[in-house]
């Protein structure tokens, strides 16, 4: 069917690759593009000998030139943005400048402050909309399924959603003291910001993980549960009918956040830049240089994630409930593509949005968020390629 260029060779990338090659009808041909073009290449010798044609390049992806000249000597249909969110502009830039469609799966982010707001990208709908192309933003899980979830149940549960609550639930243990599932300065920002959520109009804060509940979520058992600021809820809140209130829960270990307290204390977890040694350095990336890398924890992770959506509102004037989550096992993933099922479960929606582009499902003019289009089409994949979801009409209700 096409081409695809990936820009990113980290444990999501690896996934969005391995998903590709086991879809060759659509993905032909794929181009795997990173600045350690060894990691692109270590990449293709896994997979290389499929019906899927792979290649490698070594690309700045904060250079808009380099990323024209790469898009312009591959000429793929869709770029796939598993990089870094502090590139999404210049990939979208250069996506412009060479006519072809682009997806990512988390919102563009200033390097000096983490603001988690999708204004910059939403700010170049209209110049995809004149160029004929098609952005997709926030193809992940959450954001991303999330949305499609979200998109789903508004088609066909309810006439109005009142309340969402994200819940996403982590119960994977890999044996260190403390590691994050997914690059540790965008993890360890997202947790140290203020939590956020909407109601009634407006944006309420609330101090970094100061608002608890406990939850008793399917396979996995009880777990306390945080309240974050997400940045799908920017977008929800615009685009699902009838929202009044909606929240975003994360699962820590009481050790995950005693380790991440200290380190708050001594100052690792800052992005103000230090002088040490006469050079130049930023502590959370000193932090992320010495903790483990994302992409190892793969074999030694054991347990299973639970990501899903709890909806409340009205359909035919009657009150609804509605849940709808995957389940995810961290050893099945890794014994399929070699990650863990947070890679996996960021990784598959990617390559499944790019699938219903290069399909012509997801394809019309403009900046989208993924809530956008019709979940129909995505919500079938979801049980096709290793994401299956589960309903439940009666779910127990978070605390208001």
């Amino acid at each position: 069917m096409g081409k695809a260029l990936i820009i990113g060779a980290g444990g999501v990338a690896s996934v969005v690759v391995h998903k590709c090659c086991q879809n060759p009808d659509v993905f032909e041909e794929i181009c795997i593009a990173s600045r350690t073009k060894s990691k692109c290449d270590a990449l293709k010798a896994k997979l290389d000998g499929g019906k899927t044609k792979i290649s490698t390049a070594k690309v700045d992806a904060d250079n808009t030139q380099e990323l024209i000249e790469l898009i312009n000597a591959f000429k793929p249909e869709i770029v796939i943005n598993v990089a870094l969110p502090y590139q999404d502009l210049t990939i979208m830039d250069a996506c412009l400048a060479t006519g072809v469609h682009y997806l990512d799966t988390a919102n563009y982010e200033p390097v000096d402050t983490a603001k988690f707001e999708y204004k910059w990208q939403w700010a170049y709908k209209e110049r995809f909309e004149k160029a004929g192309l098609t952005a997709i933003l926030g193809c992940g899980f959450d954001p991303g399924v999330t949305g499609v979830f979200s998109a789903y149940a508004m088609k066909h549960y309810f006439d109005e959603i009142h309340t969402i609550d994200i819940v996403d639930a982590n119960a994977g243990d890999h044996g260190y003291p403390f590691a994050t599932n997914f690059n540790p300065e965008i993890n360890i920002r997202e947790i140290t910001a203020n939590g956020r959520y909407w109601e009634r109009g407006e944006w309420l804060e609330t101090a970094p993980l100061s608002v608890k509940q406990s939850y008793n979520l399917p396979q996995i058992g009880p777990k306390n549960i945080y309240l974050l600021y997400h940045e799908e809820l920017e977008s929800l809140a615009q685009n699902i009918k009838g929202i009044e209130k909606i929240r975003f829960w994360m699962t820590f270990s009481d050790s995950y956040l005693t380790h991440l307290k200290v380190l708050e204390n001594v100052g690792m977890t800052s992005i103000e830049p230090i002088m040490f040694e006469g050079k130049e350095i930023v502590p959370l990336q000193f932090l992320k240089a010495i903790l483990p890398d994302p992409a190892s924890l793969g074999p030694r992770t054991k347990g299973k994630t639970n990501i899903g959506c709890i909806y409340q509102g009205v359909k035919d004037g009657e009150a609804k409930t509605y849940y709808v989550y995957n389940v995810c096992d961290h050893e099945a993933c890794y014994a399929e593509v070699g990650s863990q099922a947070i890679s996996y479960t960021t990784g598959v929606p990617a390559m499944i949005g790019a699938m219903m582009l290069m399909k012509g499902l997801w394809k019309k003019p403009g900046v989208y968020n993924v809530e956008e289009f019709d979940p129909d089409p995505f919500m079938d994949a979801l049980n096709q390629y290793g994401l299956p979801w589960v309903e439940d009409f009666s779910p127990t209700l978070l605390e208001k």
